[in-house]
């Protein structure tokens, strides 16, 4: 079973993270794959591109199990989490410079790092029932994924801030209120949703599209954007590795075991 899936659909493709049974949560043969499909997809130009997720999550982040398994040597789990760190930044720094409009089908649960993908999309449409949660501050972890690079831009220092200090979940509602979100629906409107998007950019060039998205995401910018996050990368890392960090995973795993 491929851990990411694509499907074409009126021109747009959508991309599917498919790890459902543990809530697409993140590892890196699931980050290597999401990449290939990046770099495949822009060469064929669609109309758009549409990110999802199997099953009842859109992402869960980083698999904690996974930093688990590397945690018997510190230099194993820091060489895992730079892979991990590493392929879901440059993910999302590609996904900023695709070639088409980006649009994500939020189906359910986004927290830690995945939140990214949102991020870097030009409009969300967000399930009633899903949210988003940052986790951090309860495992122990650095922010990864764009929480502190791309978040600040888009609601506010201050409520970025708060977020992440309270583990606020942002629900639907108040993703739409932050700007988070695009449109609110029930789970099973978002296809007719995105379809509904993906009706009105062809009604407009899709050359004017491309470089809209070009002007916006210029190269200034997204150099910009790599350097917050490889900031957040090497303060991953530092984290990573300290006792209280591995107590907090161990802690986290417990809790919702």
């Amino acid at each position: 079973m491929s851990l990411v899936e694509t499907e074409w659909r009126h021109g747009a493709v959508w991309l599917w993270l498919n790890r459902p049974e543990r809530h697409n949560a993140l590892v890196p043969p699931l980050t290597g794959a999401l990449r290939s499909a990046l770099a495949e997809l822009a060469e064929q130009e669609p109309a758009a591109l549409v990110l999802s997720g199997r099953g009842h999550s859109f992402s869960t982040g980083g698999d904690i199990a996974g930093f688990l398994e590397h945690a018997g040597s510190r230099q194993a789990l820091r060489d895992y989490s730079e892979g991990l760190v590493g392929d879901l930044h440059d993910a999302i720094l590609e996904l900023l410079a695709f070639p088409a409009p980006v649009l994500a089908a939020v189906n359910g649960a986004v927290t830690g790092g995945s939140a990214g993908l949102l991020f870097a999309a030009d409009m969300v449409a967000m399930s009633d029932r899903a949210f988003l949660q940052p986790y951090y501050c309860e495992v122990g972890f650095a922010p990864d994924g764009g929480w502190t690079a791309l978040l600040p831009d888009r609601v506010g220092p201050s409520k970025a801030l708060e977020i992440q200090y309270r583990n606020a979940r942002i629900g639907a509602a108040e993703a739409l209120a932050l700007g988070l979100a695009s449109s609110v629906c029930p789970r099973s409107e978002l296809a007719t949703q995105i379809d509904a998007w993906v009706d009105d950019l062809g009604k407009g060039f899709a050359r004017t599209h491309r470089v809209t998205r070009q002007g916006v995401w210029d190269e200034r910018r997204r150099e910009e954007v790599r350097r917050r996050l490889d900031l957040e990368r090497a303060r991953f890392l530092e984290l990573v590795e300290r006792p209280e960090t591995l107590d907090g995973m161990k802690r986290f795993t417990r809790q919702r075991a």
